[in-house]
């Protein structure tokens, strides 16, 4: 990106020292604005969410149930509003993330993920799996028709990862070079699954699987003890996604209460390029440059920030 700098020297945002809170996005009309402003064609978002339409329908009746606290819908749009809601925000890029939650669902939602890519440039092709009689084949044809990332959520899909029903899947996603945007924790709102969840399995699961290439969503949060940043500091094939736990204000997690340190050790982890950005759109109950100011406290200089927003993804994910 040789303009890199100079484009960001023409807008509002120091090239020298950690970018200044008050250089964020205060709206959502502003993040276009601070990307460009930044030197990046726009954000990458790791974290980005498109079911198909009968099972979103679902998922955001489940979020309305919610209460303590509760969980407004932000983005509660039709798919071709999502989209351009998207573009407008100065997102060029993003998987289609969607999850099976039980056995027969994942080719159906493949289908929706997969023909979202065809149509859409900005959509990366996307698809998921279950452990499941013909799983392998479900995965071989996803990868045939060019999908680069994957999504599954152990806590929803109640299972481990390592699941022998998924022994010769994960081989075949290290050969064809696929990325694992993986839910490993047990996470508000989700109702019991917390056992197939936490940082040993991740563990496991690349100790069995060289090469396998994951990024656990949410920081793996709630995390206390930090055990998932300590296994991304640990492992090169392992990254970790900002989804809905660095917002400003903060949602999830009441301020003083995120691990000892853990900001300066996630921004060792940006400058790595081991720190994706996400958000977890449309289901989010904050607006979109909630998100984006939330990456004003890892104190990033620009660089940093350009690594977090859109290049560490870019060197990942080949858009």
């Amino acid at each position: 990106m040789a303009d890199t700098d100079d484009a960001a020297a023409a807008g509002t945002v120091p090239q020298r020292g950690p970018v200044p809170a008050e250089a964020f996005p205060a709206t959502d009309a502003d993040c276009a604005g601070f990307a460009a402003a930044l030197g990046l064609p726009g954000y990458l978002d790791v974290h980005v969410h498109f079911l198909p339409e009968r099972l979103q329908q679902a998922v955001w009746a489940y979020f309305d149930r919610l209460g303590d606290p509760p969980w407004p819908v932000a983005y509660r749009d039709d798919e071709p509003t999502r989209l351009a809601t998207l573009r407008e925000l100065g997102v060029v890029a993003h998987p289609a993330l969607a999850y099976a939650h039980r056995a027969g669902v994942a080719a159906w939602c493949n289908q929706h993920t997969l023909a979202l890519a065809d149509a859409h440039d900005q959509v990366l092709p996307t698809f998921t799996f279950y452990p499941e009689d013909g799983v392998e084949a479900d995965v071989d044809a996803a990868i045939d028709r060019g999908a680069r990332v994957a999504k599954v959520h152990l806590q929803v899909g109640r299972f481990h990862p390592d699941d022998p029903a998924l022994d010769r899947v994960w081989p075949r996603l290290v050969e064809a070079g696929v990325t694992v945007v993986i839910h490993a924790s047990a996470v508000y709102g989700v109702e019991g699954g917390a056992d197939y969840c936490g940082p040993d399995g991740i563990a496991r699961l690349l100790a069995r699987f060289p090469g396998l290439t994951l990024v656990v969503a949410h920081l793996g949060a709630p995390d206390p003890d930090a055990a998932f940043v300590t296994l991304a500091e640990d492992r090169p094939e392992l990254y970790l996604d900002t989804a809905m736990v660095l917002t400003e204000p903060a949602y999830l997690e009441a301020p003083g209460t995120e691990p000892p340190g853990r900001a300066a050790r996630l921004a060792a982890l940006a400058h790595d390029g081991k720190l994706l950005f996400g958000s977890d759109f449309p289901t989010i109950p904050h607006p979109y440059a909630a998100q984006v100011r939330g990456m004003a406290q890892l104190e990033l200089d620009a660089a940093g920030l350009r690594k977090l927003l859109h290049d560490s993804a870019q060197a990942l994910l080949r858009p």
